[in-house]
């Protein structure tokens, strides 16, 4: 952890709705004139699309079902470690971005990449005020590495897993041209990644945001469409309040017919979400700012 060099990690698995509190954070940092270094989670994938399907068939080859972009065999998990541990101690350190599609392809023609490569690496520029990492493994931990202990904010979006489900099929069949079948056996080969190195995360963070449904979601498969934001709640949960400051009385004043089901642990309406983030999350953000700039002096 670093006060001059502060890092905010966002993690959550494929479909869980990251990209929502990305966008949250994008807005807070332009009102507050804040310079962040952007890190995108695929980015530290090992494999680029082409050499993932290779590496899939030959695990299958061999007789593994568990190979998926969740596990370490897939990701560079050391190398995410040092870019936040560097950037905790120097502001510095090297990324790279994933091209996830034509669009973006043809944003980046100058670097000559295509769909489903990654950009050149590049050293992060020296005048950044933070680092918000966006991904799958912003606080994972294993036996060899531990990225979690150099985020100053870990911040965690867990929709319940059926909801998850629907959101990745939905997004998978819609937006890529997957198959249901193939959707739902990339999910069932994720499988035990998810539950050992996506789980885990969520015990380590400091706030977590779970979109719950109030609609029936027992069979993700044949959901035809995601439930709204007017059809779910969202659970929020701080591990730690007091060190944050959290507010309950001003935001369960701020945010109607929000309850508290726990000590720790605040429910708004699903429509609520993004003024439940920008009211927890700006001023945590504001003393995050304050401190880097009294160390910097």
């Amino acid at each position: 952890m670093s006060r001059k060099h502060p890092i905010i990690a966002v993690t959550g698995s494929s479909g869980a709705g990251t990209s929502t509190v990305k966008e949250a954070f994008e807005h807070m940092f332009r009102r507050e004139g804040i310079k962040p270094a952007i890190v995108e989670g695929d980015s530290f994938h090992r494999y680029n699309r082409v050499d993932m399907k290779k590496a899939l068939a030959e695990a299958e080859k061999k007789g593994s079902r568990t190979f998926s972009h969740f596990g370490p065999e897939a990701n560079l998990f050391g190398e995410l470690e040092e870019l936040f541990g560097t950037y905790g101690d120097t502001g510095r350190g090297r990324r790279r971005l994933y091209v996830h599609n034509d669009d973006e392809a043809a944003e980046l023609a100058h670097l000559g990449v295509k769909s489903g490569e990654f950009t050149p690496w590049e050293e992060i520029p020296e005048d950044t005020d933070c680092l918000f990492y966006e991904g799958l493994h912003g606080c994972v931990s294993t036996k060899t590495t531990n990225v979690a202990q150099h985020a100053d904010l870990k911040i965690g979006v867990v929709p319940v897993i059926n909801l998850e489900w629907i959101q990745k099929i939905h997004r998978d069949t819609s937006e890529r041209g997957y198959s249901e079948e193939a959707v739902m056996e990339t999910i069932l080969r994720r499988m035990h990644d998810y539950v050992h190195y996506v789980v885990p995360q969520f015990k380590l963070t400091d706030i977590n945001f779970q979109r719950v449904p109030i609609v029936d979601t027992s069979d993700p498969i044949i959901a035809r469409d995601i439930p709204t934001a007017d059809e779910s709640l969202v659970v929020i949960r701080f591990r730690k309040p007091d060190r944050f400051r959290v507010d309950f009385p001003f935001l369960l004043q701020m945010l109607k017919d929000s309850w508290m089901s726990r000590r720790n642990t605040i429910v708004v309406p699903g429509g609520k979400m993004g003024l439940a983030m920008e009211l927890i999350l700006t001023p945590i953000l504001r003393r995050i700012m304050e401190d880097r700039r009294s160390v910097l002096g």
